[in-house]
């Protein structure tokens, strides 16, 4: 009975402790996003030449929802690459790269030791998403934070309330298109990395229509730049979650 008490009140304590480690990580991103965003509902960007009217509807304006201050954020971070934002979810994180793809996984984009790490672009990738598909990770959090969140877009309804996020980078705005999500292995095809368009990427994106979960309103044929958007699943052993998007630029810097 005193082993089995022992044995209870150290799973307690760890879960406290687990449980502190998520509300720490929690409020240093929301502090993040206080600090270096702002929403951008009096100010817009240019699109083909015309100016957005500022209206909530960032998706019919083409005007990024959010801006952010590139310049004080990399000076706490020259490896913060951009800033992935998903509206009314929790996705309002900074992107980094790192020289591997260990470090972001146990750091947080400050480089300071988190469990929740940071959202990153794989480090193969080249900078300044110019890739065919650029890579990006972020842990599935018990809380439903980081990427704890991808798996929503297996309803067709979630995805309708949600087909696209913002990706903003210290030189452009980019709309994510998104068009498809499923679950998959981390040692699928799904993780090539393609350096530019060609017949083997549109066969890769055929091949992500096929499997997803949900029916996207557009359906891309491989031109272009896209992102992939991964995290950890739990179908099956090294299951992963992941969802396609095609960039569409809707302003520069």
């Amino acid at each position: 009975m005193i082993a089995a008490l022992l044995v209870f009140l150290g799973s307690g304590a760890a879960v406290f402790t687990i449980r502190g480690t998520y509300k720490a990580s929690r409020q240093g991103y929301a502090d993040a996003a206080s600090e270096y965003t702002r929403r951008s509902d009096v100010e817009s960007i240019t699109v083909s030449g015309q100016e957005g009217d500022g209206q909530a509807d960032a998706g019919e304006t083409g005007k990024s929802p959010i801006t952010v201050d590139f310049g004080r954020l990399q000076e706490d971070n020259p490896q913060v690459v951009a800033w992935l934002y998903c509206p009314d979810t929790s996705i309002d994180y900074p992107v980094t790269q790192g020289s591997d793809n260990e470090f972001y996984l146990h750091h947080s984009y400050t480089g300071a030791e988190d469990q929740s790490g940071a959202i990153f672009v794989d480090a193969q990738c080249s900078p300044g998403f110019v890739d065919a598909n650029s890579i990006i990770y972020g842990h599935s959090m018990m809380d439903g934070s980081m990427f704890g969140g991808l798996e929503a877009w297996e309803k067709q309804e979630y995805y309708d309330e949600h087909p696209v996020m913002w990706l903003l980078t210290p030189q452009a705005d980019y709309k994510v298109k998104l068009f498809s999500g499923y679950t998959t292995s981390a040692y699928s095809d799904t993780y090539t990395i393609f350096r530019g368009p060609g017949s083997d990427f549109s066969d890769y994106i055929a091949q992500c229509l096929a499997q997803s979960d949900f029916a996207a309103a557009d359906k891309p044929s491989g031109d272009g730049q896209y992102v992939v958007l991964s995290t950890c699943a739990y179908d099956f052993d090294e299951a992963r979650y992941v969802l396609h998007g095609r960039l569409e630029l809707v302003g520069t810097r």
